[in-house]
């Protein structure tokens, strides 16, 4: 029951950065630099290095986590080219916009949420301890997580109703992440390509999606300031994961 209490703090850090996104939706483009940043150290600092800790600790190849990442990033990217989602950078075409890719988009967030709180629940498994220290990552980048899905929605030309919606299901993602681990133990084996799925989805908004939108109409020195951000960002997370670990 403790990850459950753990969870219900990062409801409150999740939708507090949406509402964060909100408040400065006039400085969208500076938050976006920011948000480009925290999703590539989340995947560079959070969830590469627990597949591999997980496939060390229990003697599997890290090979199916990668594989995995490539399959997330792959998949994401045929599916906004299926539907044909993408948004365009040329010409005339330079502000058009798909609310359903930012729905896309924050549910791979909302998915990555859920794995933050079943990692909660898993790490109480292990130990208080354990738990105690994992809860406190997550509740810091949840932070980070609900400013990403407002900022995803927002910049799909999504209502801030929608926007808001998406906010709420991101916030409970964790919440019935570390709830569902009450009743199951999920095996190293499953959890390490799970993991390495969402990386590429994450890996793939931010590349693709993010980082063109934040600098599709920056020039001179405001670029340096966007890219200052999105190491910033980076830089964060790295912060929270050492301080965590």
């Amino acid at each position: 029951m403790t990850a459950i209490f753990f969870s219900l703090a990062t409801f409150v850090s999740t939708f507090g950065g949406g509402l964060f996104a909100l408040r400065y939706n006039d400085r969208l483009h500076y938050i976006l630099s920011f948000t480009a940043g925290v999703l590539l150290g989340v995947v560079s600092f959070d969830i590469l290095p627990e597949i591999f800790r997980l496939a060390g600790a229990h003697g599997l190849a890290p090979t199916a986590g990668m594989v995995a990442l490539v399959a997330g990033f792959l998949f994401f990217h045929s599916l906004e080219k299926f539907l044909r989602l993408h948004h365009a950078q040329e010409g005339g075409y330079a502000d058009h916009r798909h609310p359903r890719l930012g729905v896309f988009s924050a549910l791979a967030l909302a998915g990555h949420s859920f794995m933050d709180g079943v990692g909660i629940g898993l790490a109480f498994q292990v130990g208080e301890g354990v738990g105690f220290i994992v809860a406190l990552a997550v509740i810091a980048h949840d932070f980070c997580d609900g400013l990403n899905t407002v900022s995803l929605m927002l910049v799909n030309k999504n209502t801030t109703q929608r926007a808001m919606t998406m906010l709420l299901i991101d916030a409970a993602a964790p919440v019935l992440g570390a709830a569902s681990t009450l009743l199951f133990r999920l095996p190293p084996s499953a959890l390490v390509p799970f993991l390495g799925f969402f990386a590429g989805f994450l890996l793939y908004i931010s590349a693709a999606d993010i980082l063109p939108e934040a600098h599709s109409k920056a020039s001179g020195f405001r670029v340096l300031r966007l890219i200052a951000l999105t190491c910033l960002g980076a830089a964060f997370i790295f912060g929270v994961t050492r301080i965590a670990g």
